[in-house]
């Protein structure tokens, strides 16, 4: 019998936990994560980590297992999740992975392109002019030297601006030029299931969510984060906005109302970045009572 991974993605608030523990309860494996920000044992409320109750239905890998400190990458993560798919496909025919990663997703199912490691002198270089230049200086230099990967990354993401630069600084062959690796093949079957639900359910979901996060402590969790707000992992939303409130650069409230805002801009990011994946099957999934 061939092996199968049933991946359940969709964007953030449409109820991807629910949906993967009740599937992984009725295979009966366990669910892997696939969420950038939830593999971080430091972050929990502004990240949504599934509640102690879920995570004890079914056994999650991936939750709580790296540092902030880690510099964890989409290609770290393919090489570990392919080791902890080859050890649990010895007990299991079929496997649940979920989350909302297109980058990380497409890592684990094709593979990352062969781009040279990273060039920390450089690196260091675009993150302080990031800070003092700010992201449109980078993202200009980047329209000049390669605009090939300008009108293909996106250009709003941080950290895909200085990664584009930092690899055609450091070896003078434009980012788009290394992008060329066929898909990689999988020694097993690949399911895709998305999730989605109306817009205004989900914005819904997520203005609520966001509402509960604070309700259960949100803000003291970013107040303990402080010394870790410059690492990458921290640059997210529920985070950013909550340490510029800290700064006193804004209110409380014009902070929450931020983070409903970014992160309704971030679910209509993922969406737009999976319609180009013709693999993945859509289902409307009803939203729950549930946050």
């Amino acid at each position: 019998m061939s092996k199968k991974l049933t991946i359940i993605l969709g964007p953030t608030a449409v109820g991807k936990t629910a949906y993967s523990i009740s599937l992984a309860k009725k295979i009966g494996c366990p669910v892997i994560n696939c969420d950038s920000r939830q593999i971080f044992k430091e972050l929990n409320i502004g990240v949504a980590r599934p509640s102690v109750e879920e995570l004890s239905q079914v056994k999650h890998y991936f939750i709580a297992s790296h540092s902030v400190k880690d510099n964890y990458t989409a290609g770290r993560f393919e090489v570990e999740a392919l080791e902890l798919l080859r050890q649990l496909f010895e007990d299991y025919d079929h496997l649940v992975m979920t989350g909302g990663s297109g980058f990380y997703i497409d890592a684990l199912c094709s593979g990352l392109d062969d781009f040279p490691a990273a060039d920390l002198e450089i690196r260091n270089q675009l993150m302080t002019r990031l800070e003092t230049e700010g992201l449109e200086s980078l993202q200009e230099e980047l329209k000049r030297i390669d605009p090939d990967s300008y009108d293909a990354i996106d250009i709003a993401n941080r950290q895909r601006v200085v990664r584009a630069l930092e690899v055609t600084l450091a070896t003078g062959k434009k980012f788009s030029e290394w992008k060329t690796s066929p898909k990689k093949k999988r020694p097993f079957d690949i399911e895709k299931i998305g999730l989605d639900c109306p817009r205004e359910i989900l914005y819904d979901r997520i203005n609520r969510r966001v509402d509960v996060m604070m309700e259960n402590g949100l803000l003291d969790e970013v107040k303990g984060l402080v010394e870790y707000r410059n690492l990458p992992a921290l640059k997210t939303v529920g985070y950013k906005e909550l340490f510029k409130y800290l700064d006193g650069k804004c209110s409380l409230e014009e902070a929450v109302t931020e983070i409903k805002k970014n992160t309704r801009h971030y679910a209509k990011k993922q969406m737009t970045y999976w319609s180009r994946d013709k693999e993945i099957k859509w289902i409307n999934y009803p939203a729950q009572t549930g946050i």
